[in-house]
């Protein structure tokens, strides 16, 4: 059975008793959650932005500079770069399928990855979109934004601010990248906007109650929008390689601790209806990317010193780090209150706990 290359902050490939960093990561996938097969046909479409914001095409020894073949399309790095292969991945295809076979692959362990998409035009996300293991019953659909300067990459650190917060919770999510621009879209012709997925995690501070009127489409969430709050990565994998995004797990640990531990069957409304919703109030636009929501019964609070690592099948995943100047501290392991709560329809999440000192 194959694990995933550790490689600092990320695995994104499978390759035979891998260790790394001093740890064999292998032994912490349970054997049926490892990814499946993927085809031969596909295999090599896994995206990613390195160093400087190179465009990068992901092997299994390593990840090719991609900037020469992008370079009659653009010459921009980062976020640019990455939406013009989206555009014009047809007409690259034959390049990228010559180059993935004869090209010259950097060491994994030589590059830095950085976030596929840094900067979408949009972040959008799903709200209340899990039926918690089968205790909700799918509830009115509802969704947000966070801000466009939130994305951080592997081995990024999250900031948490000095407001007032309850708590600050991690939410593990499958991620969406759009690959086609549209509005008012048909559920039946979802997928035909779908580019890839990767992995992201909605870091979310739960403030002190107030007054609640219930808006399906709520614009920018303040607290969800600090800079920072947008981890992503560790690469953008296109759809033909997921057997079926609504059946994937998705697995979040703090310092090695498992936390979140959920399928994408138990979503409320499938990502062909969140597409759908979305759209009919917002413009998508090509890298723009939808978040697709989390299940409640894994979180649990994010505090200075805490590295945190998602991961889903087919995916990889990354690390990151968490910082608070202020060194709040709160209980570990998972918020039970606001899993109750949750999963009881009892009250929103973080409304219970507050900072232990």
């Amino acid at each position: 059975m194959k694990g995933f290359v550790v490689c600092n902050r990320y695995y994104i490939y499978p390759i035979i008793n891998c260790q790394g960093e001093g740890r064999e990561f292998e032994s912490r996938l349970p054997l049926q959650n490892l990814p499946r097969k993927i085809s031969k046909e596909s295999e090599n479409m896994k995206f990613v932005l390195f160093n400087n914001g190179t465009p990068g095409l992901l092997r299994t020894d390593g990840v090719i500079d991609l900037s020469k073949i992008i370079q009659p399309i653009t010459s921009e790095t980062g976020q640019k770069a990455m939406e013009a292969i989206i555009s014009n991945s047809k007409n690259l295809k034959s390049e990228l399928e010559h180059i993935e076979k004869s090209g010259n692959a950097l060491s994994i362990s030589n590059v830095s990855l950085l976030a596929p998409l840094p900067q979408p035009n949009k972040i959008f996300c799903m709200g209340g979109n899990y039926t918690e293991f089968g205790h909700r019953e799918p509830g009115p659909m509802w969704g947000f934004q966070k801000s466009n300067n939130t994305v951080i990459g592997p081995g990024g650190t999250v900031n948490l601010p000095p407001e007032d917060a309850n708590i600050f919770h991690h939410e593990a999510e499958l991620v969406l990248v759009f690959g086609r621009a549209g509005k008012n879209i048909n559920e039946e012709e979802a997928f035909d906007y779908v580019f890839g997925y990767t992995c992201g995690v909605d870091v979310s501070a739960r403030m002190l109650g107030g007054s609640f009127k219930f808006q399906p489409w709520r614009g920018i969430s303040e607290h969800k929008s600090y800079p920072t709050f947008a981890p992503m990565g560790p690469a953008l994998v296109t759809k033909d390689e997921i057997t079926d995004p609504q059946n994937v797990q998705i697995r979040l640990t703090v310092d090695g601790q498992l936390r979140g531990n959920f399928n994408t069957s138990d979503m409320a409304h499938s990502i062909a209806k969140s597409i759908a919703f979305v759209s009919q109030f917002e413009n998508i636009n090509i890298g723009d990317v939808l978040y697709t929501g989390t299940n409640h019964q894994g979180l649990g609070a994010m505090q200075d010193g805490d590295n945190i690592n998602i991961e889903i099948d087919q995916l990889g995943g990354f690390s990151f780090n968490v910082k608070d100047s202020l060194k709040r501290r709160w209980e570990k392991g998972i918020d039970e209150e606001t899993a109750e709560d949750i999963r009881e329809g009892t009250g929103g999440p973080g409304r219970r706990k507050r900072p232990i000192s």
